[in-house]
């Protein structure tokens, strides 16, 4: 199988490459950071696009795998862009279309500006929430995680970026499910203290986040967010082959 790095000839970009609209919650958290107490307050009104960090993700691959946008053709109608899209989505999160393969999705220069456009149909085709429950690599979630399988992990994320592009990575913390959650990386910079990922998170559509690895602990972290207390958890590369 051909990488996806040798079928695409260009670089992954936030500004472009990514959803504009969020993966709601349906639960506010309140981190107390002296007590680490967390506090749930359930979202009202209901939110009604939620659970799909795992659809976003692999959507937003699909896209760089095996989308290509032309700006210079005019904009099509609602139907003819259900259909790309539907294309689009259908086709392998694994595996990258040649560009003679790639279906033309005219009058945008990428998904972001395209999300913007049509966030109703995008939400609509890309999937359920269901699909990020029953995903065939939640499996490796309950297993034990080493500091030996982290530490390969980062190695492995490295190596990712140029060969896969866009790599899909599952944060979690198990058994103690505070965290079980979809992002992509798209870039890294690595330095004695460790590496820093830069990621794209459907939770945080408006800037890109930082997934930290630390040698000396042989973990991996997530600053704060809305949803995150921050600090430490565990990280397995998806959508790879095989049993992921």
């Amino acid at each position: 199988m051909t990488s996806a790095a040798a079928l695409i000839p260009r670089p992954f970009s936030f500004e472009r490459d990514t959803l504009a609209f969020r993966n709601e919650l349906y639960w506010e958290y309140q981190f107390d950071p002296a007590t680490g107490k967390t506090t749930t307050f359930r979202n009202e009104p209901r939110p009604n696009y939620a659970h799909r960090c795992f659809i976003m993700v692999r959507s937003v691959r699909q896209f760089h795998y095996h989308a290509r946008f032309d700006p210079g053709l005019a904009p099509a109608d609602e139907p003819t862009y259900r259909r790309l899209v539907r294309e689009i989505v259908s086709r392998s999160p694994r595996a990258a279309s040649t560009e003679a393969e790639k279906v033309v999705v005219p009058g945008y220069d990428g998904l972001r500006s395209f999300s913007q456009a049509h966030e109703p149909l995008l939400k609509a085709e890309c999937g359920g929430p269901w699909a990020s429950y029953f995903l065939r690599s939640h499996w490796r979630m309950v297993a034990p995680t080493t500091r030996e399988h982290q530490e390969q992990m980062a190695q492995q994320l490295k190596r990712s970026l140029p060969l896969r592009q866009a790599p899909l990575v599952h944060l979690y913390r198990f058994p103690h499910v505070t965290i079980n959650h979809g992002i992509v990386l798209f870039g890294a910079a690595e330095s004695e203290r460790g590496i820093q990922f830069d990621a794209y998170d459907p939770n945080i559509p408006a800037h890109p986040i930082r997934l930290i690895y630390e040698r000396a602990e042989r973990s991996f972290f997530l600053p704060h967010t809305h949803y995150w207390a921050g600090g430490k958890l565990n990280v397995y590369e998806i959508y790879t082959g095989g049993l992921y």
